[in-house]
Protein backbone atom coordinates (compact mmCIF):
# COMPACT_ATOMS: atom_id res chain seq x y z
CA UNK A 1 0.00 0.00 0.00
CA UNK A 2 1.39 3.37 -0.95
CA UNK A 3 1.93 6.10 1.57
CA UNK A 4 -1.00 8.01 0.07
CA UNK A 5 -3.22 4.91 0.32
CA UNK A 6 -2.21 4.33 3.95
CA UNK A 7 -2.93 7.97 4.77
CA UNK A 8 -6.32 7.77 3.07
CA UNK A 9 -7.19 4.58 5.01
CA UNK A 10 -6.24 6.27 8.31
CA UNK A 11 -8.28 9.38 7.43
CA UNK A 12 -11.28 7.20 6.51
CA UNK A 13 -11.04 5.45 9.88
CA UNK A 14 -10.76 8.77 11.68
CA UNK A 15 -13.77 10.14 9.78
CA UNK A 16 -15.87 7.10 10.79
CA UNK A 17 -14.72 7.47 14.39
CA UNK A 18 -15.58 11.18 14.43
CA UNK A 19 -19.02 10.44 12.92
CA UNK A 20 -19.78 7.78 15.54
CA UNK A 21 -18.44 9.97 18.34
CA UNK A 22 -20.60 12.81 17.02
CA UNK A 23 -23.73 10.65 16.88
CA UNK A 24 -23.29 9.52 20.48
CA UNK A 25 -22.42 13.08 21.46
CA UNK A 26 -25.59 14.39 19.77
CA UNK A 27 -27.71 12.02 21.86
CA UNK A 28 -25.77 13.12 24.94
CA UNK A 29 -26.34 16.76 23.98
CA UNK A 30 -30.09 16.21 23.77
CA UNK A 31 -30.09 14.43 27.13
CA UNK A 32 -27.92 17.17 28.66
CA UNK A 33 -30.07 20.07 27.40
CA UNK A 34 -33.35 18.30 28.24
CA UNK A 35 -32.29 17.48 31.82
CA UNK A 36 -30.79 20.97 32.25
CA UNK A 37 -34.00 22.71 31.21
CA UNK A 38 -36.17 20.30 33.17
CA UNK A 39 -34.16 20.95 36.34
CA UNK A 40 -34.03 24.68 35.67
CA UNK A 41 -37.78 25.04 35.26
CA UNK A 42 -39.04 22.51 37.82
CA UNK A 43 -36.62 22.99 40.72
CA UNK A 44 -35.06 25.84 42.64
CA UNK A 45 -31.52 24.75 41.74
CA UNK A 46 -29.12 27.45 40.63
CA UNK A 47 -28.23 27.45 36.93
CA UNK A 48 -24.74 25.98 37.24
CA UNK A 49 -25.84 23.26 39.69
CA UNK A 50 -28.62 22.20 37.34
CA UNK A 51 -26.07 22.18 34.53
CA UNK A 52 -23.62 20.00 36.48
CA UNK A 53 -26.35 17.43 37.25
CA UNK A 54 -27.46 17.41 33.60
CA UNK A 55 -23.86 16.96 32.47
CA UNK A 56 -23.37 13.88 34.62
CA UNK A 57 -26.63 12.31 33.42
CA UNK A 58 -25.40 12.85 29.84
CA UNK A 59 -21.97 11.42 30.72
CA UNK A 60 -23.55 8.15 31.87
CA UNK A 61 -25.59 7.99 28.68
CA UNK A 62 -22.50 8.70 26.57
CA UNK A 63 -20.42 6.00 28.23
CA UNK A 64 -22.87 3.33 27.09
CA UNK A 65 -22.80 4.68 23.52
CA UNK A 66 -19.03 5.02 23.39
CA UNK A 67 -18.23 1.63 24.91
CA UNK A 68 -20.80 -0.41 23.00
CA UNK A 69 -20.85 1.40 19.66
CA UNK A 70 -18.17 4.00 18.91
CA UNK A 71 -15.27 2.13 20.54
CA UNK A 72 -16.67 -1.39 20.69
CA UNK A 73 -13.59 -2.76 18.88
CA UNK A 74 -11.15 -1.24 21.36
CA UNK A 75 -9.42 -2.92 24.30
CA UNK A 76 -11.92 -4.28 26.84
CA UNK A 77 -9.52 -5.93 29.29
CA UNK A 78 -9.16 -3.14 31.86
CA UNK A 79 -12.77 -2.13 32.52
CA UNK A 80 -11.99 -0.64 35.95
CA UNK A 81 -9.13 1.44 34.50
CA UNK A 82 -11.30 2.43 31.54
CA UNK A 83 -14.23 3.53 33.70
CA UNK A 84 -11.96 5.39 36.12
CA UNK A 85 -10.26 7.29 33.28
CA UNK A 86 -13.60 7.92 31.59
CA UNK A 87 -15.00 9.48 34.76
CA UNK A 88 -11.81 11.48 35.35
CA UNK A 89 -11.71 12.95 31.83
CA UNK A 90 -15.49 13.42 31.84
CA UNK A 91 -15.18 15.39 35.08
CA UNK A 92 -12.48 17.56 33.47
CA UNK A 93 -14.80 18.08 30.50
CA UNK A 94 -17.63 18.97 32.91
CA UNK A 95 -15.41 21.63 34.49
CA UNK A 96 -14.71 23.10 31.03
CA UNK A 97 -18.37 22.92 30.00
CA UNK A 98 -19.79 24.37 33.19
CA UNK A 99 -16.94 26.85 33.58
CA UNK A 100 -18.14 28.60 30.42
CA UNK A 101 -21.69 28.73 31.80
CA UNK A 102 -20.44 29.90 35.21
CA UNK A 103 -18.41 32.70 33.63
CA UNK A 104 -21.38 33.85 31.54
CA UNK A 105 -23.84 33.62 34.44
CA UNK A 106 -21.82 35.08 37.29
CA UNK A 107 -19.11 36.98 35.44
CA UNK A 108 -21.31 38.78 32.90
CA UNK A 109 -24.76 38.33 34.47
CA UNK A 110 -26.07 36.63 31.31
CA UNK A 111 -28.73 34.57 33.03
CA UNK A 112 -31.83 34.53 30.82
CA UNK A 113 -33.03 31.08 29.68
CA UNK A 114 -31.83 31.74 26.12
CA UNK A 115 -28.42 33.01 27.27
CA UNK A 116 -28.00 30.06 29.64
CA UNK A 117 -28.75 27.59 26.85
CA UNK A 118 -26.41 29.34 24.42
CA UNK A 119 -23.50 29.27 26.87
CA UNK A 120 -24.35 25.72 27.95
CA UNK A 121 -24.08 24.59 24.31
CA UNK A 122 -20.90 26.64 23.77
CA UNK A 123 -19.34 24.99 26.84
CA UNK A 124 -20.40 21.55 25.58
CA UNK A 125 -18.75 22.28 22.22
CA UNK A 126 -15.43 23.25 23.79
CA UNK A 127 -15.53 20.32 26.22
CA UNK A 128 -16.34 17.91 23.37
CA UNK A 129 -13.02 18.64 21.68
CA UNK A 130 -11.20 17.81 24.91
CA UNK A 131 -13.30 14.69 25.48
CA UNK A 132 -12.74 13.37 21.94
CA UNK A 133 -8.97 13.69 22.32
CA UNK A 134 -8.84 12.22 25.81
CA UNK A 135 -11.27 9.33 25.25
CA UNK A 136 -9.58 8.09 22.08
CA UNK A 137 -6.07 8.61 23.48
CA UNK A 138 -6.40 7.40 27.06
CA UNK A 139 -9.76 5.74 27.78
CA UNK A 140 -10.73 3.57 24.81
CA UNK A 141 -7.23 2.55 23.72
CA UNK A 142 -6.68 0.76 20.44
CA UNK A 143 -5.40 -2.76 20.69
CA UNK A 144 -1.68 -2.94 19.80
CA UNK A 145 -2.16 -5.54 17.08
CA UNK A 146 -5.27 -3.99 15.61
CA UNK A 147 -5.02 -4.00 11.83
CA UNK A 148 -8.27 -4.61 10.01
CA UNK A 149 -8.18 -6.72 6.82
CA UNK A 150 -9.07 -3.72 4.65
CA UNK A 151 -6.06 -1.84 6.02
CA UNK A 152 -3.54 -4.68 5.99
CA UNK A 153 -0.52 -3.77 3.92
CA UNK A 154 0.29 -6.01 0.95
CA UNK A 155 2.84 -8.78 1.41
CA UNK A 156 6.43 -7.68 0.86
CA UNK A 157 9.31 -9.64 -0.52
CA UNK A 158 11.97 -10.69 2.01
CA UNK A 159 14.42 -8.16 0.58
CA UNK A 160 11.93 -5.35 1.25
CA UNK A 161 11.66 -6.27 4.94
CA UNK A 162 14.86 -4.49 5.92
CA UNK A 163 14.19 -0.78 6.44
CA UNK A 164 16.34 1.69 4.59
CA UNK A 165 17.17 5.25 5.52
CA UNK A 166 14.76 6.41 2.78
CA UNK A 167 11.72 4.48 4.11
CA UNK A 168 8.89 6.87 5.10
CA UNK A 169 7.65 6.51 8.71
CA UNK A 170 4.14 5.47 7.62
CA UNK A 171 5.52 2.67 5.43
CA UNK A 172 7.86 1.51 8.20
CA UNK A 173 4.93 1.44 10.65
CA UNK A 174 2.93 -0.66 8.18
CA UNK A 175 5.85 -3.06 7.81
CA UNK A 176 6.22 -3.34 11.60
CA UNK A 177 2.51 -4.12 11.93
CA UNK A 178 2.78 -6.77 9.22
CA UNK A 179 5.79 -8.40 10.90
CA UNK A 180 3.93 -8.37 14.23
CA UNK A 181 0.91 -10.03 12.66
CA UNK A 182 3.06 -12.65 10.95
CA UNK A 183 4.56 -13.57 14.32
CA UNK A 184 1.05 -14.01 15.73
CA UNK A 185 -0.22 -16.30 12.95
CA UNK A 186 -0.23 -20.01 13.78
CA UNK A 187 2.63 -21.85 12.15
CA UNK A 188 1.54 -23.87 9.15
CA UNK A 189 2.80 -27.41 8.91
CA UNK A 190 4.17 -28.24 5.50
CA UNK A 191 4.09 -31.86 4.43
CA UNK A 192 7.25 -32.97 2.59
CA UNK A 193 6.71 -33.69 -1.08
CA UNK A 194 7.37 -37.46 -1.49
CA UNK A 195 7.93 -37.16 -5.25
CA UNK A 196 10.27 -34.20 -5.11
CA UNK A 197 13.11 -36.10 -3.31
Amino acid sequence: MSERGALRARLDLLAREVAKFGAVGAVGLLVNIAVFNLLRHTTDLQVVRASVLATFVAILCNYVGFRYWTYRDRDKTGRTRELTLFLLFSAAGAVIENGVLYLATYGFDWNSPVQSNVFKILGIGIATLFRFWSYRTWVFKALPAEVRPAEAPPAKTPSAETPSAETPPAEEAARSAERFLEQRRPAETVEPDPVGH
